[in-house]
């Protein structure tokens, strides 16, 4: 028979089981960004088409294996489904687009404004004005005008606009997708999401897709932006209140910023820092207020993950 715990023992595995979730939390963002900063290493290969083919390819592959979504069917809700698995592809396709033209932290940034959108829509607070102005003002420092930002490529700037309406699309559409198919409602729409861009990558790509080491990388891709951060933000959606998990959720674009400084060596200006930073105050306060209040809803209900 196990003896019991002590006092001091359990005294320490208290605070320990409180981490948890938090740093469950940011190794799904240290994941998600070391696997957009490895695809990005895959442009000169197969272009960002192609990096973002292999990359819903190998994760719809592990989704499918995992929770075999043909099991249920796709008969609950196949209209919901099939606009969340197009959503899905168009928004991989323009976010990995956006990585082509300008930094990895500023494309998140930018991406940003969807869930942002959605939790200041669903808020409905006078202060709401307040993280409105902080984003457009973080955006406004990024516009590649000559005053500031002018490094900056209008292209990318656009598809991670893009990128941020799918995402928005992709969060109030997927809550009903998960009410209607549980968990296997991802793989489902990973498995749509590559039949969008497969095509898309092969006609960019071509037989250049299926060198070893361009399959290797893919799934190290797929890897770090899909299997390990879905893993881990279970973890912490079980055990944080939803507006605990979307503030800390925030911290994604310095996260990025800092992946795309230590992976890919992109440097970025003090005005483009403050821009970021204007983002991420926006994010923070549109999640505080838009809260549950500290209630813990169950994995159905939560913010889907982050679609890097």
């Amino acid at each position: 028979m196990t003896p019991p715990a002590s006092p001091s023992a359990r005294a320490a595995a208290t605070p320990l089981a409180a981490l948890l979730p938090y740093g469950a939390l940011m190794a799904s963002l240290l994941s998600v960004t070391v696997g957009a900063s490895l695809a990005k290493q895959m442009f000169p290969l197969v272009g960002a088409a192609g990096a973002t083919a292999l990359r819903l390819f190998f994760a719809a592959l592990m989704l499918c294996a995992v929770f075999r979504p043909w099991r249920g069917g796709w008969r609950a809700d196949p209209r919901a489904l099939l606009l969340y698995g197009g959503t899905l592809g168009v928004m991989n396709l323009s976010f990995y687009s956006s990585l082509a033209y300008i930094p990895l932290g500023i494309a998140i940034a930018v991406e940003f404004t969807g869930p942002l959108a959605v939790a200041v829509w669903t808020s409905r607070r006078r202060i709401d004005f307040l993280w409105i102005l902080l984003a457009v003002a973080g955006l406004a420092l990024l516009l590649p005008t000559p005053a500031h930002g002018a490094r900056l490529d209008w292209r990318g700037i656009g598809f991670a606009l893009l990128a941020g309406c799918c995402w928005a699309v992709y969060i109030l559409v997927g809550k009903r997708v998960a009410g209607a198919y549980g968990a296997a409602g991802s793989a489902w729409g990973v498995a749509l999401g590559t039949l969008v861009a497969v095509p898309v990558g092969t006609y960019h790509a071509g037989a250049s897709l299926l060198a070893p080491s361009v399959l290797a990388l893919g799934l190290a891709v797929a890897l770090f932006s899909s299997a390990i951060p879905y893993s881990f933000e279970m973890v912490a959606l079980r055990r944080l209140p939803s507006n605990t998990f979307s503030t800390l959720l925030s911290a994604e674009p310095a996260v990025g910023a800092l992946m795309g400084f230590l992976m890919l060596g992109e440097r970025l200006t003090a005005t483009q820092w403050l821009a970021i930073g204007l983002v991420i105050a926006s994010s923070v306060g549109a999640a505080m207020s838009a809260g549950y209040g500290g209630r813990r809803p169950p994995v159905e209900e939560a913010e889907p993950p982050a679609p890097l």
